[in-house]
């Protein structure tokens, strides 16, 4: 197998030429038939002037936290969520038991007990204060 080093000043000389515009680094990747198929633009961006492959971000003195914000908050309605799974998997096992020691199934609970609680209040004619 053939190892192929390639000198700094070819290097240079293909980052020069994709800087300034005279060829893309495809275009020169093929007229030179370099193997790797992102060789040429990681050239650019480790020689090259910053015009390529760097990613600056301005933020505003506001927006500075607002990504560690939003993760915090984003953490915190995680956490809200397993805390609300946990307490409705605690009530089904609750209901599961105290249907157990009642004798009945859960369903059969439910149709019982479904709708508001009455109370003396609620038994009340419309008529009557």
């Amino acid at each position: 197998m053939n190892v192929i080093r390639y000198s700094q000043g070819f290097k240079m000389q293909l980052v020069k030429e994709v800087e300034t515009g005279k060829s893309c680094a495809w275009a020169l990747q093929r007229k030179y038939n370099i193997k790797g198929a992102a060789t040429v633009m990681r050239w650019v961006r480790q020689y090259g002037s910053g015009k390529y492959g760097k990613l600056i971000r301005v933020e505003k003195a506001d927006e500075v936290n607002e990504a560690a914000r939003l993760r915090s908050q984003l953490r915190q309605a995680k956490e809200a969520l397993a805390d609300a799974h946990m307490e409705l998997a605690l009530e089904k096992a609750f209901l599961a038991v105290a249907c157990e020691q009642m004798g009945q199934t859960a369903e059969a609970f439910k149709k019982k007990h479904v709708g508001r609680r009455r109370t003396s209040r609620s038994r009340r004619t419309p008529g009557s204060k």
